[in-house]
């Protein structure tokens, strides 16, 4: 039985026209109390099986079953679920062409998990958020927008950056990240002058590589997410608003 305390909460979430998810919800909720809440109501406003969150199809393209699937893809996915909680939705819908999706997790791992260069975990989901908020991608920007509040310990910038990066509570060297990272995205001409904005906040050509392939990398995911009609899965929205529920030994 869910608490009134979460209950009134997620009420109150639906009359929030900002949907500032970290003042409605108690911060001492887990994920499945929380979603389990939103849905709940959904229930109550809308009739029984009406959701809050999506319930629309993982791809528009055939989703394989894990357990036919080769078995590093298989480790794969098992490593990030057991990392995670849960398995993003991005995995089961690449999964529909292996050789593609060995090839994208490959250059993602390259770039994303490399600890050389000066961009930290959350300005790189920073970019990702950014670009992919300029391409339309619903499924990037509700993954990395929750990966750049973890990362970034910071519950608002996240969303500010979805909307508008140009407003957002941004220092000045996260601007000229996204600066030189939104030409990239726009396939504008790179000249000197972009490199030494970069360089005029300790950023350097490596790292403006950086910020150009990870621009570029997730042009591909928006425009796959785009084809497949990929949807981000529940846990995503709420993921850096509330703690996650610890497993018990």
């Amino acid at each position: 039985m869910l608490s009134s305390r979460i209950m009134n909460r997620a009420c109150r979430l639906l009359h929030d026209p900002h949907l500032q998810f970290c003042r409605t919800f108690s911060f001492q909720a887990n994920y499945r109390n929380a979603v389990a809440a939103l849905n709940s109501v959904g229930n109550q406003k809308h009739g029984s099986g009406s959701r809050l969150f999506c319930s629309h199809p993982i791809s528009r393209f055939p989703v394989p079953d894990k357990k036919d699937l080769p078995q590093d893809m298989q480790e794969r996915m098992n490593e990030v679920e057991e990392k995670s909680g849960f398995l993003p939705n991005v995995f089961k819908a690449l999964a529909h062409r292996p050789d593609e999706f060995r090839a994208f997790f490959a250059y993602y791992d390259a770039l994303m998990m490399k600890e050389t260069g000066s961009l930290t975990k959350a300005d790189k989901e920073m970019i990702v958020t950014a670009t992919s908020a300029e391409n339309d991608c619903l499924y990037c920007v509700v993954a990395h927008g929750a990966l750049m509040r973890i990362y970034s310990k910071n519950r608002i910038t996240a969303d500010q950056v979805a909307i508008n990066w140009k407003t957002a509570e941004l220092d000045e060297r996260q601007r000229a990240i996204l600066r030189f990272a939104l030409d990239v995205c726009h396939s504008r001409t790179i000249t000197e002058s972009h490199f030494a904005d970069l360089e005029q906040h300790g950023l350097d050509r490596g790292d403006a590589w950086d910020i150009g392939a990870i621009a570029a990398l997730f042009a591909l995911s928006n425009r796959m997410a785009h084809l497949t009609d990929m949807r981000p899965n529940e846990e995503f929205y709420l993921m850096g608003r509330i703690p996650r529920e610890k497993k018990k030994e």
